[in-house]
């Protein structure tokens, strides 16, 4: 990693064009200037949790702000608390540095048992669902394993940001993602961004059954498309 890459004279004076608020040359929409109060309070704290884990995952600045579609300067001022990064650049960089977004913003992660046992599955049924957690809390997804009932979300349709994949345990499901309809059997799975508008339903009288797992974001926009699950932000 060369010296220059992390210099702080690689943020420059508004090179980007983004202390002024005017567009970069480039195209790339500025980010929203440091706020007011406790957010900008918080914000010191994770801006050298950013470069540390760009750092770990052996990337240049260049190299990093060119995958996550930011000039160089941009990632430069988030990583020196200058700049608020929004959700979908959190997301971009927790992708693009192998973590979760908890990590990018400095949460402490306790330790959890990565095996959960049948018998520690209690069903939680909300809604005509039934859910049994999959996996352990506080992670950077949430994996379940759901009961479809029949016609469930027929009408309603989800966007958020992250990704989903599902795998159809019993029963046959309608996934619609966009304007294009699937129709999916046991042993049959989906994975899709979860920006694509979506919405699924059990198609026949029993319901459906399926394992379900997602990136889970802590924003009010991060809506689980799976119902109202107890303990997930609707």
């Amino acid at each position: 990693m060369s010296s220059s890459s992390d210099s702080p004279t690689a943020d420059g004076p508004a090179s980007d064009g983004q202390a002024s608020g005017h567009p970069a040359a480039d195209g790339r929409a500025p980010e929203a200037p440091l706020a007011e109060g406790r957010a900008s309070d918080a914000l010191p704290a994770m801006a050298p949790q950013l470069r540390a884990l760009r750092r770990r995952a052996g990337l240049t600045l260049e190299a990093a702000a060119r995958a996550a579609g930011l000039s160089p300067a941009h990632l430069s001022r988030l990583e020196t608390g200058q700049r608020q990064p929004s959700l979908p650049v959190l997301l971009a960089l927790a992708r693009i540095y192998g973590t979760t977004v908890s990590e990018l913003l400095g949460e402490t992660v306790i330790d959890r048992d990565a095996v959960v046992r049948h018998a520690d599955m209690e069903p939680t049924a909300a809604g005509g669902w039934t859910y049994w957690q999959a996996g352990a809390p506080g992670r950077g997804m949430q994996a379940l394993r759901v009961r479809v009932p029949y016609g469930a979300q027929g009408d309603i349709v989800r966007v958020h940001p992250g990704e989903e994949w599902l795998y159809v345990l019993a029963g046959r499901l309608v996934l619609r993602l966009g304007d294009t309809t699937h129709r999916l059997g046991p042993g049959d799975s989906a994975h899709f961004d979860s920006l694509t508008p979506h919405r699924i339903a059990a198609q026949d009288a029993d319901g459906a059954e399926l394992l379900f797992v997602h990136t889970l974001l802590q924003s009010p926009t991060a809506t689980l498309c799976l119902g109202h699950t107890p303990g997930v932000t609707p």
